[in-house]
């Protein structure tokens, strides 16, 4: 496939670029100036763009299969730059025909699962909403734009993101996030990214992951 990544250059978006060079994908890796990705491949192709101006993302995305993006809040305080690059990238979708995109979302922005503990649904994820609000609503923004729109859109929700290496096992939850599950390797979030694209079963729908 010919792939667009958005946030090549961040943690979990270097791991995209690693699998989807490795099955073979022709990529077109989309950074801000002055970033660069760790991740050199015949396969992939560096732009450098404006990435909440749709005008500057047309070249990057026409003509090509699907959109991954990594964007999102760093730190435990947000810009808006989820939602804003999400608009953009949406936008430009829709002026070149391209319908797929995955992005990454987090557990905490939906309902918690019934099936986790009292102490997960009564203390620690209301902690964490109240502590990285503006986080969650950038990142509930970016949700209410996919929906908002025409794409075939997948929103990951991962919870606590470590450095672990991929192990290909992982369980997935189509529409809410995974019961029980603390924790996901960025490595394996973006196995998953790759391996749904051509799934309709996630089209316009969040998706859980977790060990």
């Amino acid at each position: 496939m010919r792939l667009t990544v958005f946030g090549a250059s961040g943690a979990t978006g270097e791991h995209v670029l690693r699998h989807a060079a490795a099955a073979g994908h022709k990529i077109t890796a989309v950074v801000r100036a002055p970033s660069r990705p760790a991740v050199e491949h015949p396969n992939i192709e560096l732009l450098r763009a404006d990435v909440t101006d749709p005008a500057e993302l047309h070249e990057a995305i026409e003509g090509h299969d699907a959109v991954l993006s990594g964007i999102g809040p760093r730190g435990r305080k947000s810009t808006g730059i989820a939602a804003a690059a999400t608009a953009a990238i949406l936008t430009a979708m829709a002026d070149t025909g391209v319908r797929r995109l995955v992005t990454i979302s987090a557990a905490p922005v939906g309902p918690t699962p019934r099936e986790d503990s009292v102490f997960v649904r009564g203390a620690l994820i209301p902690m964490l909403r109240a502590s990285l609000r503006t986080v969650y609503a950038d990142l509930a923004a970016m949700e209410a734009e996919l929906a908002r729109s025409d794409a075939d859109w997948t929103a990951m929700r991962p919870p606590m993101l470590t450095k672990g290496r991929g192990t290909g096992t992982y369980r997935t939850q189509i529409g809410g996030s995974v019961p029980r599950g603390s924790t996901i390797a960025r490595a394996d979030l973006a196995h998953a990214m790759l391996a749904i694209l051509d799934d309709p079963a996630t089209y316009r729908r969040p998706l859980g992951i977790a060990y």
